[in-house]
């Protein structure tokens, strides 16, 4: 039995989350405020773990079997539970690719598989993207749903 067998799934609610994951990315790369990779991720959260306000871990079938990106993901998981950062899983490689662009002619590929959400530590940048995310992880805290999954559509 999976784990979206146990818990019931409201569909709208899902796909209002998961618009509003991709505006709070938008904004965020927009607004500098993004950080890409696992590696990257790791260091920032080592340094300043108190500017990160959202944590999406992504993957697609393919990447299941990836041991040591599992591991990766446990460490990172651990982490943000004891540092109060929401976390959330996501699926949908190709849509992050889409929605954050190519990188830059001859760099090399970036690894969407960790992306990090920083705030500054004032109140100046204000999302209800962010909101409406923050919420829908805590619902799914208070339901023992500690990493909750959603899916990015294609458009």
């Amino acid at each position: 039995m999976t784990l979206e067998e146990l818990v019931p799934c409201d569909s709208s609610k899902m796909q209002a989350v998961s618009e509003a994951v991709e505006r709070v990315l938008v904004a965020a790369q927009r607004q500098d405020r993004l950080t890409v990779g696992v590696y990257e991720s790791a260091k920032l959260m080592n340094v300043d773990p108190d500017s990160v306000v959202l944590c999406l871990l992504a993957t697609d079938e393919e990447d299941e079997g990836d041991i040591a990106l599992q591991i990766h993901f446990t460490l990172i998981q651990a982490f943000c539970c004891d540092n109060d950062i929401h976390i959330l899983r996501v699926s949908g490689m190709q849509r992050l690719a889409a929605l954050l662009g190519e990188p830059q002619p001859g760099a090399e590929p970036r690894d969407l598989h960790c992306l990090l959400v920083t705030n500054p530590h004032t109140d100046a940048w204000k999302s209800q993207g962010l909101a409406e995310v923050a919420s829908y992880c805590a619902e799914s805290r208070d339901r023992n749903q500690w990493v909750p999954c959603v899916a990015l559509q294609e458009r």
